[in-house]
């Protein structure tokens, strides 16, 4: 005897979570490399002596600058930082939420045995096999 397969429409709604997982990794990948770009280059140009040269880098190329210019421009870099952090908390809680619909309702068929609502009907009973 051969193990039954998956059924189509449960294979479906396992592929979306998976999506759904990956997508909200990419979120807290995303949040994780923010918070590294706020703390760290701040606080090395915060350490410098006022005197000494400071260059901030254009594409390839290093442009000597002040040591004022370059804290306001970094926290002015930190500011859109943190409005961008915002906007993934709130996608990051979008797709948890989403992310626990999508299980329930996997657990929900589950449990019924039978597919969603619109989803063809199982191969056994087809008349026409």
């Amino acid at each position: 005897m051969s193990s039954p397969q998956m059924p189509p429409w449960l294979q479906e709604q396992i592929m979306k979570i998976q999506q759904t997982q990956q997508n909200l990794q990419s979120i807290m990948t995303q949040k994780q490399h923010l918070e590294i770009e706020k703390a760290e280059a701040l606080e090395e140009l915060k350490k410098i002596g006022d005197g000494d040269a400071v260059f901030k880098q254009a594409g390839t190329v290093l442009i000597k600058s002040t040591k004022k210019e370059s804290i306001d421009e970094l926290e002015e870099k930190i500011e859109l930082a943190k409005t961008r952090a915002t906007v993934l908390d709130k996608q990051e809680t979008r797709v948890k939420e989403s992310l626990k619909e999508q299980e329930a309702k996997i657990t929900e068929m589950m449990k019924a045995g039978s597919p969603p609502p619109g989803a063809a009907p199982p191969a056994a009973d087809n008349p026409r096999k």
